[in-house]
């Protein structure tokens, strides 16, 4: 059974930091590519951030290049979203998700269930 866990959410002033860890079990963690997304209340889920399947390439949204960071330990099965200069925007639920695109083109995706960040202005 495949289980992304994540962690590290909580309330933080403005200009805080906080960092985000996403433990990933029952599937072969370095094959997939993992990301970050987040869902503020009313809106749409939103990218956030991508790492390879060896941390050999990285991706961000526009909104948050320069304060976020996204790292992976494979053998941990870990991957982190390291927050700084957090703003009240950046309130949301914060989610991980696996990708890995398999034999025949099947594609496989896993998420987990959430953690909620809080900035306070």
């Amino acid at each position: 059974q495949v289980q992304l866990v994540e962690s590290g959410g909580g309330l933080v002033q403005a200009g805080g930091s906080l960092r985000l860890v996403c433990v990933a079990s029952g599937l072969p963690f370095s094959s997939y590519a993992m990301g970050w997304f987040r869902q503020a209340p009313g809106k749409e889920r939103e990218f956030v951030a991508a790492i390879s399947w060896n941390g050999g390439a990285t991706y961000y949204a526009d909104f948050v290049k320069g304060r976020f960071t996204i790292s992976r330990d494979n053998a941990k099965n870990t991957v982190y979203l390291q927050m700084n200069s957090l703003k009240p925007e950046d309130t949301a639920v914060y989610s991980c998700k696996a990708r890995v695109v398999g034999r025949a083109n099947n594609v496989y995706i896993y998420w987990g269930q959430g953690t909620q960040v809080t900035v306070s202005s």
